[in-house]
């Protein structure tokens, strides 16, 4: 099963998901690693040459996904009314999160006039510095958006193992394996 369903999430959302997470999870510890490099070690340029190649085609995926989101029925949320409301506000935050950390890093990469080159497949142009400063203005930015990101995905985790270990929903299954997001639990069937 591709799409989503009203009971659960198909193929192309649960591997949406988990890339994501995963890519997140990646850039964030090669940005950390990345802050301390120096001009003499052999990773100065090329570290963030993939740091910047992997974030612009998330970049991509995250439109996609969102793209997807739209068109895909939404399955049922589970849990009580406060849980549902925060999990759509997470929802939000995190495409709101992810745009403008893509926004800010890229204007941290194109401040000075140059196209960031993707993997040497493409190039993304520059518009070049809207305000002085704007690297380090950015730069900024994008590491306060990148912890947030880190915190708000540590949230999220822990709320879905909230579910699985004490509501005893499938909430946390059904990101799995769409086989499995369509059984009910105990909880669902007395609903």
């Amino acid at each position: 099963m591709l799409k989503n369903s009203n009971s659960g999430y198909g193929w192309v959302s649960i591997t949406l998901h988990w890339l994501t997470a995963l890519t997140v999870i990646g850039l964030f510890a090669v940005g950390y690693w990345m802050v301390d490099l120096n001009y003499y070690s052999e990773w100065y340029q090329t570290a963030p040459h993939y740091h910047k190649s992997v974030g612009l085609l998330l970049a991509a995926v995250t439109l996609f996904r969102l793209a997807w989101k739209i068109q895909q029925p939404s399955p049922q949320l589970l849990g009580a009314r406060w849980e549902k409301h925060l999990a759509k506000l997470g929802h939000i935050a995190f495409y709101i999160l992810l745009f403008s950390l893509f926004m800010s890093g890229y204007l941290i990469s194109t401040a000075d006039g140059r196209s960031i080159e993707v993997f040497n497949w493409f190039s993304v142009p520059s518009m070049g510095e809207w305000i002085a400063n704007q690297e380090d203005i950015a730069g900024e930015i994008h590491e306060w958006l990148a912890y947030s990101i880190i915190g708000l995905a540590l949230l999220h985790a822990l709320a879905a193992l909230k579910h699985h270990v004490i509501n005893k929903d499938n909430t946390l299954v059904r990101m799995l394996s769409p086989s499995t997001s369509q059984q009910p639990t105990l909880n669902e069937e007395k609903e």
